[in-house]
Protein backbone atom coordinates (compact mmCIF):
# COMPACT_ATOMS: atom_id res chain seq x y z
CA UNK A 1 0.00 0.00 0.00
CA UNK A 2 2.81 2.39 0.90
CA UNK A 3 4.50 1.66 -2.43
CA UNK A 4 1.27 2.36 -4.29
CA UNK A 5 0.81 5.68 -2.48
CA UNK A 6 4.38 6.69 -3.30
CA UNK A 7 3.86 5.69 -6.94
CA UNK A 8 0.69 7.71 -7.40
CA UNK A 9 2.16 10.65 -5.50
CA UNK A 10 5.13 10.51 -7.85
CA UNK A 11 2.89 10.41 -10.89
CA UNK A 12 0.98 13.41 -9.55
CA UNK A 13 4.21 15.36 -9.10
CA UNK A 14 5.36 14.32 -12.57
CA UNK A 15 2.17 15.52 -14.23
CA UNK A 16 2.34 18.77 -12.26
CA UNK A 17 5.93 19.22 -13.36
CA UNK A 18 5.09 18.48 -16.99
CA UNK A 19 2.16 20.83 -16.83
CA UNK A 20 4.37 23.56 -15.46
CA UNK A 21 6.97 22.89 -18.14
CA UNK A 22 4.46 23.32 -20.94
CA UNK A 23 2.35 25.98 -19.25
CA UNK A 24 4.42 27.85 -16.63
CA UNK A 25 1.34 29.79 -15.55
CA UNK A 26 -0.81 30.32 -12.49
CA UNK A 27 -3.80 28.03 -12.01
CA UNK A 28 -6.88 29.70 -13.41
CA UNK A 29 -10.55 29.16 -12.83
CA UNK A 30 -13.16 29.64 -15.51
CA UNK A 31 -14.05 32.99 -13.97
CA UNK A 32 -10.44 34.14 -14.08
CA UNK A 33 -10.26 32.99 -17.68
CA UNK A 34 -13.07 35.36 -18.67
CA UNK A 35 -11.47 38.12 -16.62
CA UNK A 36 -7.96 37.71 -18.09
CA UNK A 37 -8.98 37.01 -21.68
CA UNK A 38 -5.38 36.96 -23.01
CA UNK A 39 -2.56 34.39 -23.04
CA UNK A 40 0.99 34.90 -24.34
CA UNK A 41 2.80 31.83 -25.74
CA UNK A 42 6.58 32.21 -25.88
CA UNK A 43 9.98 30.66 -25.20
CA UNK A 44 9.83 27.94 -27.83
CA UNK A 45 9.95 27.35 -31.56
CA UNK A 46 6.63 28.72 -32.82
CA UNK A 47 6.10 27.57 -36.42
CA UNK A 48 3.35 29.53 -38.14
CA UNK A 49 2.92 27.37 -41.33
CA UNK A 50 2.03 30.63 -43.07
CA UNK A 51 3.26 31.03 -46.62
CA UNK A 52 5.40 28.81 -48.84
CA UNK A 53 8.46 28.69 -46.60
CA UNK A 54 9.27 27.93 -42.97
CA UNK A 55 8.47 30.89 -40.71
CA UNK A 56 8.89 31.32 -36.96
CA UNK A 57 7.36 33.74 -34.48
CA UNK A 58 8.75 34.57 -31.05
CA UNK A 59 5.37 35.02 -29.42
CA UNK A 60 1.66 34.51 -30.00
CA UNK A 61 -1.15 36.13 -28.06
CA UNK A 62 -4.60 34.58 -27.76
CA UNK A 63 -7.77 36.23 -26.51
CA UNK A 64 -11.13 34.53 -26.08
CA UNK A 65 -10.13 31.67 -28.36
CA UNK A 66 -8.75 33.84 -31.16
CA UNK A 67 -5.19 34.75 -32.17
CA UNK A 68 -4.75 38.50 -31.76
CA UNK A 69 -0.97 38.86 -32.14
CA UNK A 70 1.88 37.03 -33.88
CA UNK A 71 5.34 38.56 -33.68
CA UNK A 72 8.26 39.33 -31.42
CA UNK A 73 8.38 38.46 -27.75
CA UNK A 74 9.40 42.01 -26.84
CA UNK A 75 6.48 43.58 -28.65
CA UNK A 76 4.04 41.06 -27.22
CA UNK A 77 5.03 41.79 -23.63
CA UNK A 78 5.03 45.54 -24.23
CA UNK A 79 1.66 45.59 -25.95
CA UNK A 80 -0.14 43.18 -23.61
CA UNK A 81 0.78 44.11 -20.05
CA UNK A 82 -2.47 43.73 -18.18
CA UNK A 83 -4.78 40.78 -17.56
CA UNK A 84 -2.40 38.44 -19.36
CA UNK A 85 -1.51 34.84 -18.68
CA UNK A 86 1.98 33.63 -19.57
CA UNK A 87 2.35 30.24 -21.22
CA UNK A 88 6.05 29.39 -21.21
CA UNK A 89 6.67 26.69 -23.81
CA UNK A 90 9.84 25.69 -22.00
CA UNK A 91 11.76 25.22 -25.25
CA UNK A 92 9.12 23.00 -26.84
CA UNK A 93 7.66 23.57 -30.31
CA UNK A 94 4.24 25.00 -31.09
CA UNK A 95 2.51 24.54 -34.44
CA UNK A 96 -1.03 25.10 -35.71
CA UNK A 97 -3.38 22.44 -34.37
CA UNK A 98 -3.18 19.28 -36.46
CA UNK A 99 -6.16 18.68 -38.73
CA UNK A 100 -7.57 15.28 -39.69
CA UNK A 101 -9.71 16.04 -42.76
CA UNK A 102 -11.02 12.52 -43.34
CA UNK A 103 -11.91 10.33 -40.38
CA UNK A 104 -14.99 8.26 -39.59
CA UNK A 105 -16.22 8.36 -35.97
CA UNK A 106 -18.65 5.55 -36.78
CA UNK A 107 -15.76 3.31 -37.82
CA UNK A 108 -13.76 4.33 -34.75
CA UNK A 109 -16.76 3.55 -32.54
CA UNK A 110 -17.08 0.12 -34.16
CA UNK A 111 -13.41 -0.86 -34.37
CA UNK A 112 -11.98 0.43 -31.11
CA UNK A 113 -14.23 -1.35 -28.56
CA UNK A 114 -14.34 -4.63 -30.52
CA UNK A 115 -11.64 -7.17 -31.30
CA UNK A 116 -8.77 -6.20 -33.60
CA UNK A 117 -6.75 -8.84 -35.44
CA UNK A 118 -4.90 -7.10 -38.27
CA UNK A 119 -1.65 -7.62 -40.21
CA UNK A 120 0.21 -4.99 -38.15
CA UNK A 121 0.15 -3.76 -34.56
CA UNK A 122 -2.58 -1.30 -33.59
CA UNK A 123 -1.85 1.16 -30.79
CA UNK A 124 -4.93 1.95 -28.68
CA UNK A 125 -5.15 4.41 -25.80
CA UNK A 126 -4.42 1.74 -23.18
CA UNK A 127 -2.96 -1.23 -25.09
CA UNK A 128 -1.42 -2.44 -28.33
CA UNK A 129 -3.17 -5.13 -30.37
CA UNK A 130 -0.41 -7.25 -31.88
CA UNK A 131 -0.48 -7.93 -35.60
CA UNK A 132 -0.57 -11.43 -37.08
CA UNK A 133 0.37 -12.92 -40.48
CA UNK A 134 -0.22 -16.34 -42.02
CA UNK A 135 -3.46 -18.28 -42.40
CA UNK A 136 -2.88 -20.75 -39.56
CA UNK A 137 -1.78 -17.98 -37.19
CA UNK A 138 -4.80 -15.87 -38.09
CA UNK A 139 -7.28 -18.72 -37.65
CA UNK A 140 -5.68 -19.60 -34.31
CA UNK A 141 -5.92 -15.99 -33.11
CA UNK A 142 -9.57 -15.45 -34.05
CA UNK A 143 -10.49 -18.91 -32.71
CA UNK A 144 -8.95 -18.04 -29.36
CA UNK A 145 -10.70 -14.67 -29.32
CA UNK A 146 -14.09 -16.14 -30.27
CA UNK A 147 -13.82 -18.93 -27.70
CA UNK A 148 -12.86 -16.47 -24.97
CA UNK A 149 -15.24 -13.62 -25.71
CA UNK A 150 -18.10 -14.44 -28.09
CA UNK A 151 -21.56 -15.39 -26.85
CA UNK A 152 -24.78 -16.52 -28.50
CA UNK A 153 -26.55 -13.33 -27.46
CA UNK A 154 -24.83 -10.80 -29.76
CA UNK A 155 -22.68 -10.66 -32.87
CA UNK A 156 -18.98 -10.74 -32.11
CA UNK A 157 -17.16 -8.41 -34.51
CA UNK A 158 -13.47 -8.80 -35.36
CA UNK A 159 -11.85 -6.16 -37.54
CA UNK A 160 -8.60 -6.32 -39.51
CA UNK A 161 -8.79 -9.35 -41.82
CA UNK A 162 -6.88 -9.14 -45.11
CA UNK A 163 -6.72 -12.05 -47.53
CA UNK A 164 -3.11 -11.37 -48.63
CA UNK A 165 -1.87 -11.70 -45.06
CA UNK A 166 -4.47 -14.08 -43.62
CA UNK A 167 -5.55 -16.38 -46.43
CA UNK A 168 -9.06 -17.39 -47.50
CA UNK A 169 -12.05 -16.81 -45.27
CA UNK A 170 -15.62 -18.00 -45.74
CA UNK A 171 -18.88 -18.80 -44.00
CA UNK A 172 -18.13 -22.52 -43.64
CA UNK A 173 -14.86 -21.83 -41.82
CA UNK A 174 -16.56 -19.40 -39.45
CA UNK A 175 -19.32 -21.94 -38.79
CA UNK A 176 -16.67 -24.47 -37.84
CA UNK A 177 -14.84 -22.05 -35.55
CA UNK A 178 -17.78 -20.31 -33.89
CA UNK A 179 -20.65 -22.79 -34.00
CA UNK A 180 -23.80 -21.12 -32.66
CA UNK A 181 -22.02 -17.93 -31.72
CA UNK A 182 -22.76 -15.19 -34.27
CA UNK A 183 -19.55 -13.75 -35.72
CA UNK A 184 -18.79 -10.98 -38.21
CA UNK A 185 -15.26 -10.60 -39.58
CA UNK A 186 -14.87 -7.05 -40.88
CA UNK A 187 -12.24 -6.61 -43.57
CA UNK A 188 -9.27 -4.33 -43.01
CA UNK A 189 -10.83 -2.00 -45.60
CA UNK A 190 -14.13 -1.73 -43.70
CA UNK A 191 -15.72 -2.26 -47.11
CA UNK A 192 -16.41 -5.97 -46.57
CA UNK A 193 -17.69 -8.44 -44.01
CA UNK A 194 -17.81 -12.25 -43.68
CA UNK A 195 -20.55 -13.71 -41.47
CA UNK A 196 -21.48 -17.17 -40.25
CA UNK A 197 -24.89 -18.85 -40.13
CA UNK A 198 -25.59 -17.69 -36.59
CA UNK A 199 -24.88 -14.06 -37.56
CA UNK A 200 -27.14 -14.30 -40.61
CA UNK A 201 -29.92 -15.61 -38.38
CA UNK A 202 -29.42 -12.79 -35.86
CA UNK A 203 -29.31 -10.20 -38.65
CA UNK A 204 -32.64 -11.57 -39.86
CA UNK A 205 -31.66 -11.33 -43.52
CA UNK A 206 -32.61 -13.61 -46.40
CA UNK A 207 -30.78 -14.55 -49.58
CA UNK A 208 -33.66 -13.24 -51.70
CA UNK A 209 -33.01 -9.71 -50.41
CA UNK A 210 -29.61 -9.71 -52.15
CA UNK A 211 -30.45 -11.89 -55.14
CA UNK A 212 -29.69 -9.19 -57.71
CA UNK A 213 -26.66 -7.74 -55.94
CA UNK A 214 -23.45 -8.83 -57.73
CA UNK A 215 -21.34 -7.79 -54.73
CA UNK A 216 -22.79 -10.41 -52.39
CA UNK A 217 -21.61 -14.02 -52.24
CA UNK A 218 -24.29 -15.61 -50.10
CA UNK A 219 -22.65 -19.03 -50.03
CA UNK A 220 -19.45 -17.58 -48.56
CA UNK A 221 -21.29 -15.15 -46.29
CA UNK A 222 -19.37 -12.38 -48.03
CA UNK A 223 -20.75 -8.86 -48.50
CA UNK A 224 -18.44 -6.36 -50.21
CA UNK A 225 -18.57 -2.81 -51.60
CA UNK A 226 -22.18 -2.32 -52.84
CA UNK A 227 -23.21 -5.49 -51.02
CA UNK A 228 -21.77 -4.12 -47.78
CA UNK A 229 -23.51 -0.78 -48.34
CA UNK A 230 -26.79 -2.65 -48.85
CA UNK A 231 -26.29 -4.73 -45.71
CA UNK A 232 -25.28 -2.03 -43.22
CA UNK A 233 -28.63 -0.17 -43.05
CA UNK A 234 -30.39 -3.47 -42.36
CA UNK A 235 -28.13 -4.30 -39.41
CA UNK A 236 -27.30 -0.84 -38.09
CA UNK A 237 -28.94 -1.60 -34.75
CA UNK A 238 -26.37 -4.38 -34.19
CA UNK A 239 -23.50 -1.94 -34.68
CA UNK A 240 -24.99 0.76 -32.49
CA UNK A 241 -25.03 -0.98 -29.11
CA UNK A 242 -25.03 2.16 -26.97
CA UNK A 243 -22.42 1.52 -24.28
CA UNK A 244 -19.93 -0.10 -26.63
CA UNK A 245 -20.37 2.54 -29.33
CA UNK A 246 -20.02 5.42 -26.88
CA UNK A 247 -16.96 3.73 -25.43
CA UNK A 248 -15.45 3.65 -28.90
CA UNK A 249 -16.04 7.38 -29.34
CA UNK A 250 -14.39 8.03 -25.97
CA UNK A 251 -11.34 6.07 -27.10
CA UNK A 252 -11.29 8.09 -30.31
CA UNK A 253 -11.22 11.31 -28.26
CA UNK A 254 -8.26 9.99 -26.28
CA UNK A 255 -6.39 9.14 -29.49
CA UNK A 256 -7.04 12.58 -30.96
CA UNK A 257 -5.52 14.33 -27.94
CA UNK A 258 -2.62 11.88 -27.83
CA UNK A 259 -1.79 12.73 -31.44
CA UNK A 260 -2.26 16.49 -31.31
CA UNK A 261 -5.45 16.80 -33.38
CA UNK A 262 -7.71 19.80 -32.80
CA UNK A 263 -10.00 19.47 -35.84
CA UNK A 264 -11.50 16.41 -37.52
CA UNK A 265 -13.87 16.03 -40.42
CA UNK A 266 -16.01 13.18 -41.66
CA UNK A 267 -16.57 13.28 -45.41
CA UNK A 268 -19.53 11.00 -45.87
CA UNK A 269 -21.97 11.37 -42.98
CA UNK A 270 -23.80 9.20 -42.15
CA UNK A 271 -22.25 5.80 -42.72
CA UNK A 272 -25.58 4.02 -42.22
CA UNK A 273 -27.99 5.48 -39.64
CA UNK A 274 -28.26 9.26 -39.50
CA UNK A 275 -30.12 9.66 -36.21
CA UNK A 276 -28.13 7.14 -34.19
CA UNK A 277 -24.74 8.28 -35.49
CA UNK A 278 -25.53 11.94 -34.92
CA UNK A 279 -27.03 11.48 -31.45
CA UNK A 280 -24.14 9.35 -30.19
CA UNK A 281 -21.63 11.76 -31.68
CA UNK A 282 -23.38 14.70 -30.07
CA UNK A 283 -23.28 12.94 -26.70
CA UNK A 284 -19.50 12.73 -26.98
CA UNK A 285 -19.11 16.29 -28.28
CA UNK A 286 -21.32 17.66 -25.50
CA UNK A 287 -18.48 16.73 -23.16
CA UNK A 288 -16.50 19.55 -24.81
CA UNK A 289 -13.47 17.54 -25.94
CA UNK A 290 -10.52 19.57 -27.27
CA UNK A 291 -11.43 19.35 -30.94
CA UNK A 292 -14.13 20.38 -33.41
CA UNK A 293 -15.79 18.10 -35.94
CA UNK A 294 -17.02 19.06 -39.39
CA UNK A 295 -19.42 16.81 -41.30
CA UNK A 296 -19.84 16.48 -45.07
CA UNK A 297 -23.07 14.79 -46.16
CA UNK A 298 -22.84 11.36 -47.77
CA UNK A 299 -24.55 11.80 -51.13
CA UNK A 300 -24.89 8.07 -51.65
CA UNK A 301 -26.47 7.33 -48.27
CA UNK A 302 -28.80 10.33 -48.51
CA UNK A 303 -29.82 9.14 -51.98
CA UNK A 304 -30.92 5.83 -50.47
CA UNK A 305 -32.53 7.49 -47.44
CA UNK A 306 -34.62 9.72 -49.69
CA UNK A 307 -36.18 7.10 -51.92
CA UNK A 308 -33.33 6.82 -54.42
CA UNK A 309 -33.70 10.47 -55.36
CA UNK A 310 -30.64 12.69 -55.79
CA UNK A 311 -32.81 15.80 -55.87
CA UNK A 312 -34.38 14.93 -52.49
CA UNK A 313 -30.96 13.99 -51.10
CA UNK A 314 -29.60 17.39 -52.06
CA UNK A 315 -32.66 19.13 -50.65
CA UNK A 316 -32.21 17.33 -47.33
CA UNK A 317 -28.45 18.07 -47.27
CA UNK A 318 -29.23 21.77 -47.46
CA UNK A 319 -31.25 21.62 -44.21
CA UNK A 320 -28.53 19.97 -42.13
CA UNK A 321 -26.57 23.01 -40.96
CA UNK A 322 -29.67 24.82 -39.67
CA UNK A 323 -31.04 21.68 -38.03
CA UNK A 324 -27.99 20.03 -36.50
CA UNK A 325 -25.06 22.44 -36.07
CA UNK A 326 -23.79 22.97 -32.53
CA UNK A 327 -20.81 24.81 -31.05
CA UNK A 328 -18.43 22.01 -32.00
CA UNK A 329 -20.32 19.98 -34.64
CA UNK A 330 -20.86 21.68 -37.98
CA UNK A 331 -22.08 20.50 -41.36
CA UNK A 332 -19.99 22.17 -44.03
CA UNK A 333 -22.33 24.12 -46.32
CA UNK A 334 -22.56 23.14 -49.99
CA UNK A 335 -20.12 20.24 -49.73
CA UNK A 336 -20.95 16.63 -50.62
CA UNK A 337 -19.22 13.24 -50.65
CA UNK A 338 -19.53 10.79 -53.57
CA UNK A 339 -17.93 7.43 -54.31
CA UNK A 340 -16.06 6.12 -57.35
CA UNK A 341 -14.31 2.76 -57.11
CA UNK A 342 -13.68 0.09 -54.48
CA UNK A 343 -11.26 -0.07 -51.57
CA UNK A 344 -7.51 -0.28 -52.05
CA UNK A 345 -7.21 -2.58 -49.02
CA UNK A 346 -9.48 -5.07 -50.74
CA UNK A 347 -7.67 -4.68 -54.07
CA UNK A 348 -11.05 -3.72 -55.46
CA UNK A 349 -10.01 -0.30 -56.72
CA UNK A 350 -10.52 0.00 -60.45
CA UNK A 351 -7.21 -0.36 -62.32
CA UNK A 352 -6.67 0.47 -66.00
CA UNK A 353 -4.56 -2.64 -66.54
CA UNK A 354 -6.44 -4.82 -64.02
CA UNK A 355 -4.52 -7.10 -61.66
CA UNK A 356 -1.69 -9.55 -62.17
CA UNK A 357 -3.77 -12.42 -60.79
CA UNK A 358 -6.65 -11.77 -63.21
CA UNK A 359 -9.28 -10.39 -60.85
CA UNK A 360 -10.90 -7.01 -61.46
CA UNK A 361 -11.97 -4.03 -59.41
CA UNK A 362 -15.45 -2.83 -58.49
CA UNK A 363 -17.43 0.38 -58.76
CA UNK A 364 -19.00 1.63 -55.55
CA UNK A 365 -21.56 3.68 -57.47
CA UNK A 366 -23.07 2.65 -60.82
CA UNK A 367 -21.48 4.91 -63.42
CA UNK A 368 -24.72 6.40 -64.69
CA UNK A 369 -25.79 7.25 -61.14
CA UNK A 370 -22.38 8.74 -60.36
CA UNK A 371 -22.55 10.95 -63.45
CA UNK A 372 -26.04 12.13 -62.46
CA UNK A 373 -24.82 12.97 -58.94
CA UNK A 374 -21.77 14.84 -60.21
CA UNK A 375 -23.78 16.97 -62.60
CA UNK A 376 -26.45 17.81 -60.02
CA UNK A 377 -24.04 19.03 -57.36
CA UNK A 378 -21.56 20.61 -59.80
CA UNK A 379 -24.24 22.74 -61.44
CA UNK A 380 -25.24 24.12 -58.05
CA UNK A 381 -21.68 25.10 -57.13
CA UNK A 382 -21.01 22.41 -54.53
CA UNK A 383 -17.53 21.47 -53.42
CA UNK A 384 -17.52 17.76 -54.30
CA UNK A 385 -15.39 15.23 -52.44
CA UNK A 386 -14.90 11.90 -54.22
CA UNK A 387 -13.60 8.62 -52.82
CA UNK A 388 -11.33 7.32 -55.62
CA UNK A 389 -8.46 4.86 -55.34
CA UNK A 390 -7.29 3.20 -58.57
CA UNK A 391 -6.06 4.89 -61.74
CA UNK A 392 -9.22 3.88 -63.61
CA UNK A 393 -11.42 5.03 -60.74
CA UNK A 394 -9.59 8.36 -60.58
CA UNK A 395 -9.61 8.73 -64.37
CA UNK A 396 -13.37 8.26 -64.43
CA UNK A 397 -13.77 11.20 -62.05
CA UNK A 398 -11.25 13.32 -63.96
CA UNK A 399 -13.11 12.67 -67.22
CA UNK A 400 -16.39 13.68 -65.59
CA UNK A 401 -14.83 16.93 -64.36
CA UNK A 402 -13.43 17.68 -67.83
CA UNK A 403 -16.87 17.17 -69.37
CA UNK A 404 -18.59 19.30 -66.74
CA UNK A 405 -16.05 22.08 -67.24
CA UNK A 406 -16.86 22.08 -70.94
CA UNK A 407 -20.60 22.23 -70.29
CA UNK A 408 -20.60 24.56 -67.29
CA UNK A 409 -17.16 26.05 -66.50
CA UNK A 410 -16.65 26.84 -62.82
CA UNK A 411 -13.82 28.80 -61.27
CA UNK A 412 -12.40 27.55 -57.98
CA UNK A 413 -14.60 24.46 -57.92
CA UNK A 414 -12.14 22.76 -55.52
CA UNK A 415 -13.36 19.25 -56.32
CA UNK A 416 -11.22 17.00 -54.15
CA UNK A 417 -10.15 13.42 -54.81
CA UNK A 418 -9.80 11.43 -51.60
CA UNK A 419 -7.33 8.56 -51.02
CA UNK A 420 -5.73 8.43 -54.51
CA UNK A 421 -4.00 5.08 -54.08
CA UNK A 422 -2.49 4.82 -57.54
CA UNK A 423 -2.25 7.26 -60.44
CA UNK A 424 0.41 8.19 -62.99
CA UNK A 425 2.43 11.32 -63.62
CA UNK A 426 0.40 11.94 -66.77
CA UNK A 427 -2.78 11.84 -64.73
CA UNK A 428 -1.28 14.28 -62.23
CA UNK A 429 -0.84 16.72 -65.10
CA UNK A 430 -4.52 16.35 -66.02
CA UNK A 431 -5.54 16.83 -62.39
CA UNK A 432 -3.48 20.01 -62.11
CA UNK A 433 -4.88 21.49 -65.35
CA UNK A 434 -8.43 20.86 -64.20
CA UNK A 435 -7.62 22.45 -60.81
CA UNK A 436 -8.66 19.33 -58.94
CA UNK A 437 -7.34 19.03 -55.38
CA UNK A 438 -6.21 16.00 -53.42
CA UNK A 439 -6.53 14.52 -49.94
CA UNK A 440 -4.38 11.41 -49.84
CA UNK A 441 -3.58 8.57 -47.48
CA UNK A 442 0.24 8.21 -47.52
CA UNK A 443 -0.02 5.19 -45.21
CA UNK A 444 -1.01 3.03 -48.18
CA UNK A 445 2.64 3.04 -49.21
CA UNK A 446 3.86 1.94 -45.77
CA UNK A 447 1.27 -0.78 -45.27
CA UNK A 448 0.69 -2.14 -48.78
CA UNK A 449 3.53 -1.41 -51.19
CA UNK A 450 5.67 -4.47 -50.47
CA UNK A 451 2.81 -6.96 -50.62
CA UNK A 452 1.06 -5.32 -53.59
CA UNK A 453 4.33 -5.25 -55.53
CA UNK A 454 4.34 -9.03 -55.26
CA UNK A 455 0.61 -9.72 -55.61
CA UNK A 456 -2.01 -7.86 -57.61
CA UNK A 457 -0.26 -4.73 -58.86
CA UNK A 458 3.26 -5.82 -59.71
CA UNK A 459 6.52 -4.00 -59.07
CA UNK A 460 6.02 -0.80 -61.09
CA UNK A 461 2.57 0.06 -59.75
CA UNK A 462 3.10 -1.35 -56.26
CA UNK A 463 6.23 0.69 -55.62
CA UNK A 464 4.59 3.90 -56.83
CA UNK A 465 1.51 4.10 -54.64
CA UNK A 466 0.37 7.60 -53.63
CA UNK A 467 2.62 9.69 -55.91
CA UNK A 468 2.24 12.88 -53.87
CA UNK A 469 5.23 14.77 -55.31
CA UNK A 470 3.69 14.47 -58.78
CA UNK A 471 0.80 16.55 -57.46
CA UNK A 472 2.65 18.98 -55.17
CA UNK A 473 5.25 19.84 -57.81
CA UNK A 474 2.41 20.95 -60.09
CA UNK A 475 0.85 23.18 -57.47
CA UNK A 476 -2.00 20.84 -56.56
CA UNK A 477 -3.07 21.40 -52.92
CA UNK A 478 -2.72 18.09 -51.06
CA UNK A 479 -3.73 17.18 -47.52
CA UNK A 480 -3.13 13.93 -45.63
CA UNK A 481 -5.74 11.85 -43.84
CA UNK A 482 -6.02 8.56 -42.00
CA UNK A 483 -9.52 7.63 -43.16
CA UNK A 484 -9.49 6.01 -39.73
CA UNK A 485 -9.14 3.11 -39.42
CA UNK A 486 -7.41 2.75 -42.81
CA UNK A 487 -4.40 4.30 -41.09
CA UNK A 488 -3.68 5.12 -37.45
CA UNK A 489 -5.05 8.50 -36.45
CA UNK A 490 -1.50 9.87 -36.28
CA UNK A 491 -0.83 12.97 -38.42
CA UNK A 492 2.92 12.83 -37.76
CA UNK A 493 3.01 9.24 -39.06
CA UNK A 494 1.22 10.33 -42.24
CA UNK A 495 3.65 13.22 -42.76
CA UNK A 496 6.61 10.95 -41.95
CA UNK A 497 5.53 8.48 -44.62
CA UNK A 498 5.14 11.20 -47.26
CA UNK A 499 8.51 12.70 -46.35
CA UNK A 500 10.51 9.44 -46.20
CA UNK A 501 8.51 6.92 -48.29
CA UNK A 502 9.66 3.97 -46.21
CA UNK A 503 7.51 0.86 -45.98
CA UNK A 504 6.62 -1.58 -43.22
CA UNK A 505 9.36 -3.87 -44.51
CA UNK A 506 11.97 -1.11 -44.60
CA UNK A 507 11.86 -0.67 -48.37
CA UNK A 508 12.64 2.77 -49.79
CA UNK A 509 10.26 2.95 -52.73
CA UNK A 510 9.91 5.71 -55.34
CA UNK A 511 12.22 8.12 -53.54
CA UNK A 512 11.67 10.70 -56.28
CA UNK A 513 8.20 11.16 -54.73
CA UNK A 514 9.52 12.22 -51.31
CA UNK A 515 8.25 15.53 -49.98
CA UNK A 516 10.22 18.15 -48.09
CA UNK A 517 9.50 18.43 -44.37
CA UNK A 518 7.64 21.68 -44.97
CA UNK A 519 5.50 20.15 -47.69
CA UNK A 520 4.77 17.22 -45.40
CA UNK A 521 3.75 19.40 -42.47
CA UNK A 522 1.48 21.49 -44.70
CA UNK A 523 -0.46 18.30 -45.38
CA UNK A 524 -1.59 18.09 -41.75
CA UNK A 525 -2.08 21.81 -41.13
CA UNK A 526 -2.87 24.54 -43.68
CA UNK A 527 -3.52 22.26 -46.67
CA UNK A 528 -5.75 20.06 -44.52
CA UNK A 529 -7.73 23.18 -43.62
CA UNK A 530 -7.98 23.96 -47.34
CA UNK A 531 -9.50 20.55 -48.05
CA UNK A 532 -12.40 21.61 -45.83
CA UNK A 533 -12.46 25.22 -47.12
CA UNK A 534 -11.54 26.34 -43.61
CA UNK A 535 -8.13 27.86 -44.40
CA UNK A 536 -9.36 31.30 -43.28
CA UNK A 537 -10.18 29.94 -39.82
CA UNK A 538 -7.58 27.28 -38.93
CA UNK A 539 -4.43 25.61 -40.26
CA UNK A 540 -1.84 28.32 -39.62
CA UNK A 541 -0.89 30.68 -36.82
CA UNK A 542 -2.17 34.04 -38.03
CA UNK A 543 -4.02 36.92 -36.44
CA UNK A 544 -7.76 36.44 -36.55
CA UNK A 545 -7.69 32.66 -36.72
CA UNK A 546 -8.88 30.24 -34.06
CA UNK A 547 -6.34 29.64 -31.30
CA UNK A 548 -5.73 25.95 -31.99
CA UNK A 549 -2.16 24.77 -31.41
CA UNK A 550 -0.27 21.51 -31.10
CA UNK A 551 2.69 21.46 -28.74
CA UNK A 552 5.49 19.05 -29.62
CA UNK A 553 8.47 17.91 -27.56
CA UNK A 554 10.76 18.34 -30.60
CA UNK A 555 10.88 20.55 -33.67
CA UNK A 556 10.26 18.38 -36.78
CA UNK A 557 12.44 20.75 -38.82
CA UNK A 558 15.47 20.29 -36.56
CA UNK A 559 15.69 16.49 -36.33
CA UNK A 560 16.37 13.59 -38.68
CA UNK A 561 13.20 13.23 -40.83
CA UNK A 562 13.14 9.54 -39.90
CA UNK A 563 12.37 10.58 -36.30
CA UNK A 564 9.33 12.74 -37.08
CA UNK A 565 6.71 10.06 -36.42
CA UNK A 566 8.15 9.49 -32.94
CA UNK A 567 7.88 13.10 -31.74
CA UNK A 568 5.96 13.22 -28.48
CA UNK A 569 2.86 15.42 -28.33
CA UNK A 570 2.91 17.36 -25.06
CA UNK A 571 -0.58 18.76 -25.42
CA UNK A 572 -2.94 20.87 -27.47
CA UNK A 573 -4.52 24.29 -27.21
CA UNK A 574 -8.09 24.29 -28.46
CA UNK A 575 -9.88 27.62 -28.70
CA UNK A 576 -7.36 29.05 -26.28
CA UNK A 577 -7.64 26.29 -23.66
CA UNK A 578 -4.59 24.14 -22.92
CA UNK A 579 -5.06 20.36 -22.59
CA UNK A 580 -2.12 18.26 -21.47
CA UNK A 581 -1.50 14.88 -23.07
CA UNK A 582 -1.17 12.86 -19.89
CA UNK A 583 -0.22 9.69 -21.78
CA UNK A 584 3.03 11.40 -22.77
CA UNK A 585 4.18 11.24 -19.17
CA UNK A 586 2.93 7.83 -18.11
CA UNK A 587 5.34 5.64 -20.07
Amino acid sequence: MKAAIVFFFGISLLLTSCNNKSQKSDTETLGERHQQQKTIYYNGDIITMQGDNLNYAEAVVESDGKIIFVGSKKEAFEQFKEQVKKHDLGGETMMPGFIEPHLHPSIAATVLPNEIVAPYDWVLPTETKKGVSGHENYVARITESINSNATEESIYFIWGYHQLWHGELNRALLNKIAGNKPVGIIHRSFHEIFVNDAAIKMMDIKEAEFKNNPQVNWEKGHFYEGGWLALVPKIGNLFFEKDKYQGGLEQMTQLLLKNGITTIAEPGFPSSNFDLEYNYLKTEMDKKPPYDIYLIPNGTQLYGMKGNSNAKAKQFAETLADSFNTGNIKFLPKQIKLFSDGAIYSQLMQMKDNYTDGHHGEWMTPLDLFKEQMELYWNDGYKIHVHANGDLGIQMVVDNVAELQRKNPLENHQLTLHHMGYFTDTMAEQIAKLEIEGSVNPYYLWALADKYSEIGLGKERGENLVRIKSLVSRGVPVSFHSDFAMAPVEPLTLAWTAINRNTSQGSKFSQDQRLSVYEGMKGITIDAAGTLSLEDQIGSIEEGKQADFTILAKNPFKIDPMEIKDIQISGVVHKGQFHINKTAYLK
